[in-house]
């Protein structure tokens, strides 16, 4: 390739260029390649802020997404503006990628500034879930940084008249030993968009010797976060824009069968819409919306659901039967020869309750129409998704829609959708002016999707020694992630059964690895009692991955297990296991009031294993996130529904965790610099809800089969 061709164009004059500079990319990745490499590109004021592109450019092109600038630019003023479809949802992916890039471009943290989740500024990407963010999107950044580099030192060689390796790079720049001048990379880009194609492979810094990554670099924008500066999508407005509210059925699966908008619409400034089973208003202000809504008259035919009274046997009587990939099928050996070779045999039926996600901002969405492009801010994991249903529900081309996640307050998986965001534009079609919607905390809990309930029935068997010689494991609706066991054993049939739910259901946190190890710790913990065996001996003794023994051995060090015996009416548990490419123990240690039934979670460490550790703050606030997230689902998380209503839809009626209820919380990270680094967003949480379990069963010898644990607790079954 000749040098020019692996160049920028950067001795191109400057009045071919539209404009350059950090915020003169549009990223629908706009540019063209002219021949001598040329890149043209639209100008965006402000890629951060609300503002709407600016006029003076046209979009012409794509940058193809296998370059370098669909991913990253360099601007005259040497920050290094990097563009990503994952989004900031708490986790704080903003830090560690930034973190990614500056390592491997030797500049510091606060050179980059991350544009993230704008569909018409980065490339495109399936959404923010399933832990891919560090793996993937931290592997694609590190390789397109490691081009970059070689990119700038292309430059610098050509400028120095030298090879580049007698050139130094370091801070921003690359240097000539010999001379000491130096240019600046913003010096050798002139604002100018890098064209390489991003190479697979790459000398990248070496795990050990890395600065910037693998250290706990401060929250991006943290002093923000801290002071209530930073702005979530509910705290955002426009000029102009009208407030949003929507008229909700009493029930699920409730159709309308009359409306009347004649007292809505006789409110000053009021827009009232009615299509189809949709109804709402738009209004100067919040109360007004409010008033507006309160005056419609609407009627609706309900029907017959079930309620949580019978929602097991509904689940277990409404599963299919199919098996195929999706299903999670194994059959390994043969079940009937396992269970009959076997010493000791265990059957138990396991309920998993419905939970919501509770995340701390409800879904919220602006939607503003502007000469047939429809803008949207909303927050959600999935904006090129949201685009795709909102080109779809209003029959545009996607380039014709634009979604801007700005940040949202927390997700736990319930934000893949956008429901907010399509009501919002629909409201704002009609009122022909920008519409905010933002849902209460008592919409959020009722028509938001939820983890999915699940019946799961274990058939097990095992030997005096303590090897398992059975494992039959069937999940009806709670979902086939986390089905498989890490155990070895001979005689397997795993299956998940899918049913048609009558609550709308989703993703979760850790997805259904949450209901599935809890079964699979729980019942392998009484696989050990029957045994009397040491439970984390039992587990040893069948476990063969090295890196989920690691933690088991580490939690339980770290916590003290086998030194000594727990306190009267106090009990130990162990549980843990593999989800995301992460791998967690957790050692809890419970106490149990026998005169109110109170279960207490005195203490827990929890060891986590996820590859080479980008950020140890930060990978410590993820664990703890998650083990106070599954301690509420553990012990209170449930939602109660009848005939197609829930029926606690308030935090004052949905259980979370409280002060009162946090333990000592003990982590132990284990940081293996001679693996990829994984996601750390879900595997933690898996490993709490049986180790709680478990140690109830230590205190008490009560096998509890259900999630929750104990929402009331524990003393009727105590009596």
């Amino acid at each position: 390739m000749e040098p020019k061709e692996k160049m920028l164009a950067h001795s191109a004059p400057e009045s071919e260029f539209v404009t350059k500079g950090v915020n003169g990319i549009n990223r629908r990745r706009f540019f063209k390649l002219l021949g001598s490499g040329l890149a043209v590109i639209l100008v965006l004021d402000d890629t951060l802020s609300l503002a709407t592109p600016n006029k003076k450019g046209v979009a012409i092109g794509k940058v193809p997404e296998d370059q370098i600038g669909a991913w990253l630019h360099i601007g005259e003023n040497n920050i290094i503006t990097v563009f990503t479809g994952k989004v900031e949802v708490g986790q704080n992916i903003r830090t560690s990628l930034a973190q990614i890039v500056a390592e491997e471009l030797m500049v510091p943290v606060t050179a980059i500034k991350m544009i993230m989740g704008d569909t018409d500024l980065v490339p495109f990407d399936a959404g923010t879930f399933g832990s891919r963010s560090t793996p993937a999107m931290g592997s694609k950044l590190r390789k397109t940084a490691l081009t970059a580099r070689e990119a700038l030192l292309d430059l610098a060689a050509q400028a120095f008249k030298k090879e580049k390796n007698s050139l130094k790079i370091a801070d921003g720049k690359i240097t000539d030993p010999l001379t000491r001048k130096s240019f600046s990379y913003g010096q050798l880009t002139k604002g100018e968009q890098l064209i390489q194609t991003i190479k697979d492979e790459g000398l990248g810094h070496p795990v050990e010797q890395w600065k910037i990554a693998g250290t706990s670099v401060p929250k991006v924008n943290g002093r923000d976060f801290l002071t209530g500066k930073h702005k979530y999508v509910s705290d955002h407005t426009l000029p102009g824009m009208l407030y949003g509210k929507i008229l909700r059925p009493p029930a699920f699966g409730a159709t309308l069968t009359a409306v009347d908008l004649s007292g809505a619409r006789a409110i000053n400034g009021v827009v009232a819409v009615h299509e189809e089973n949709f109804v709402g208003v738009a209004a100067p202000d919040l109360p007004t919306a409010i008033k507006a809504i309160a005056a419609i008259k609407a009627q609706w035919q309900t029907t017959d659901q079930p309620s949580r009274a019978d929602i097991f046997s509904y689940l277990k009587k409404n599963a299919s039967e199919g098996n195929n990939s999706r299903n999670s099928g194994t059959i390994k050996g043969d079940i009937k020869v396992g269970l009959a070779s076997a010493n000791k045999t265990l059957q138990q039926t396991y309920q998993i309750d419905y939970i919501a996600h509770a995340p701390m901002e409800p879904r919220a969405a602006l939607a503003k129409w502007e000469k047939g492009k429809l803008t949207v801010w909303t927050g959600t994991q999935r904006p090129f998704g949201v685009q795709s249903d909102l080109a779809r529900e209003f029959n545009l081309k996607e380039e014709q829609v634009r979604v801007i996640m700005p940040d949202t307050g927390s997700a736990y998986g319930g934000k893949h959708s956008g429901e907010a965001a399509l009501e919002a534009a629909r409201l704002a079609k009609v009122a022909q002016k920008t519409v905010k919607l933002t849902w209460t905390r008592e919409e959020e809990f009722t028509w938001a999707y939820f983890r999915p309930a699940g019946v799961i029935e274990v058939s097990s068997g095992v030997k005096n020694d303590g090897t398992i010689t059975a494992w039959e494991f069937h999940n009806y609706n709670a979902g086939p992630s986390g089905i498989q066991t890490p155990y070895a054993v001979a005689n397997q049939h795993i299956q998940y059964h899918p049913v048609n739910s009558p609550l709308k259901q989703g993703s979760y946190r850790g997805l259904a690895s949450t209901a599935n190890i809890f079964v699979q710790e729980s019942q392998i913990n009484d696989l050990a009692q029957l045994l009397d065996q040491d439970p984390l001996a039992f587990r040893l003794k069948n476990l063969k991955e090295p890196r989920l023994r690691n933690v088991f051995e580490a939690a339980a060090a770290s916590f003290g297990w086998g030194k000594s015996k727990p306190a009267k009416d106090h009990g130990f548990g162990i549980g843990g296991g593999t989800e995301k490419g992460g791998f967690t123990a957790t050692c809890a240690e419970v106490a149990i009031d026998r005169s109110t039934g109170v279960v207490k979670v005195i203490r827990v460490a929890t060891a986590f294993e996820c590859g080479a550790i980008i950020n140890p703050r930060h990978l410590d606030n993820q664990i703890l996130g998650a083990v106070v997230q599954g301690l509420g689902g553990a012990l209170f998380e449930a939602i109660h529904f009848e005939n197609g209503k829930i029926i606690n839809p308030k935090f004052a009626q949905y259980r979370v965790p409280r002060f009162k209820d946090m333990p000592a919380i003990q982590i132990i990270q284990l940081n293996r610099q001679d693996l990829p680094s994984a996601g750390a967003g879900e595997a933690p949480i898996v490993g709490i809800a049986p180790a709680i379990r478990n140690a109830i069963a230590d205190a008490t010898g009560l096998r509890l089969t259900t999630l929750p644990l104990a929402p009331q607790g524990l003393l009727a079954y105590l009596k």
